[in-house]
């Protein structure tokens, strides 16, 4: 995949389009990630042990990662992900040529 967990994504379609997050998981075998504040869910829930109260709960659902480009650190704007090898070590390049591998 080419965005991490931690990276600074812009949402390139969908309903939250134009949106800017962090990833707090990524999904690859299901090919999608988790974007801090994009594609939130209300979900209906009985009262249980855990939430005695019940209700609706809302939460961040997952969005494919094609959806999703990464944030140029030099310029600020979403671009696309190549690669390059530094020191022995396969690391992601923006288009620019900034390092987004830390």
């Amino acid at each position: 995949m080419h965005v991490k967990k931690g990276d600074k994504v812009r949402v390139m379609s969908g309903k939250d389009k134009g949106k800017t997050g962090v990833i707090l998981a990524a999904y690859p075998k299901d090919s999608r990630v988790l974007v801090e504040g994009v594609n939130i869910v209300k979900k209906h829930s009985k009262p249980s042990q855990v939430n005695p109260q019940g209700g609706i709960i809302s939460f961040e659902a997952p969005i494919h990662v094609s959806n999703v480009m990464p944030i140029d650190p030099k310029s600020g704007n979403p671009t696309r992900v190549g690669y390059k090898t530094v020191d022995g070590k396969k690391v992601r390049v923006a288009k620019s040529g900034e390092v987004l591998d830390k």
